[in-house]
């Protein structure tokens, strides 16, 4: 087996990997809310709690990450969001229909990556658009809500919005060649701290002071660092390696591991139609990387 086979195989494995940990990571959270710590600010101590330790670890590698062009500017901003909003979409939502809203993703990454890294949309990638749209559709209508098929709260809201920060993320992450691994992980990290820090006036949450956490606070959010840095590095990693729009085929994982988790943690269910609507969005998803296969 050659070197690039080996890299190959586990770029898979950092994107399948990071895909569990946020299949389930939304479980931590929703105890901490429970708790009475919103997601915003267990958002704040859980990445700096990551990027603490991840400093500790990486230290030699600051000064490239405080020296570097625009692009890691925008990767951490939107990175930021991106992670944020999916927190706050995950706690009050339900976990199925905010993951396929998210999983819109490869719809808006195919639109980024025409446009941002001039990839051609093929046939497979015009039907991946038309099967994203219609599973959005038959899985957003409700004639009891609205004529017009679109997220019904605001968690869904940031659903929605979360996937296209994703996409945005996945391709700036792809043409942002000259910036290391490292770099890349670092700046999402400090994207959310900042995100909270502008979000908590914004939504006048009160940011919980440190002494007033349990010890089981703090495990559950050590927990959730160690996580975060161990799918934030794999992710990166593999997203580097592999073309976005498989990166995102691959990432389709997570809706297994939140479909599984979510019926046995939360008691979750879907309505036919729902299921109807998101399996749409997946095949949506392979029509994706079809496209893609053909530039390759």
């Amino acid at each position: 087996m050659s070197n690039s086979d080996n890299k190959n195989y586990f770029a898979v494995f950092g994107l399948l990997f990071g895909a569990f940990c946020w299949g389930v990571i939304w479980y931590p959270y929703r105890i901490m809310n429970d708790a009475g710590v919103s997601g915003i600010v267990s958002s704040f101590y859980t990445y700096i709690i990551a990027s603490t330790i991840a400093g500790v670890f990486f230290a030699r590698y600051w000064r490239n990450v405080f020296n570097v062009p625009l692009s890691i500017i925008w990767l951490s901003l939107i990175a930021g969001w991106t992670n944020l909003s999916y927190v706050l979409a995950i706690i009050d939502g339900e976990v199925m229909r905010v993951m396929l809203l998210f999983y819109l993703s490869p719809l808006w990454t195919l639109i980024f990556a025409h446009f941002m890294l001039g990839e051609k949309t093929q046939l497979s990638g015009i039907l991946a658009i038309f099967a994203s749209l219609l599973g959005a559709y038959i899985m957003l209508y409700d004639p009891a809500l609205s004529s017009i098929p679109l997220p019904a709260n605001k968690a869904e809201w940031l659903a929605l919005s979360s996937g296209i920060g994703f996409s945005l993320t996945n391709v700036i992450t792809r043409k942002s060649t000259h910036l290391s691994l490292r770099a890349k992980s670092f700046a999402i990290g400090m994207g959310v701290i900042i995100m909270c820090l502008i979000a908590i006036p914004i939504t006048q949450v009160r940011l919980t002071s440190p002494m007033d956490f349990s010890l089981t606070h703090w495990l559950v959010m050590t927990l959730i660092a160690i996580m975060l840095i161990a799918a934030t590095l794999l992710v990166q990693y593999g997203v580097t390696k592999i073309e976005a729009t498989r990166a995102s085929v691959l990432f389709l994982f997570e809706l297994v591991v939140a479909a599984i988790a979510s019926y046995y943690l939360a008691n979750e269910h879907m309505s036919f139609h729902e299921w109807i609507g998101g399996m749409l969005i997946v095949l949506a998803a392979i029509f994706a990387a079809l496209n893609n296969k053909q530039q390759v």
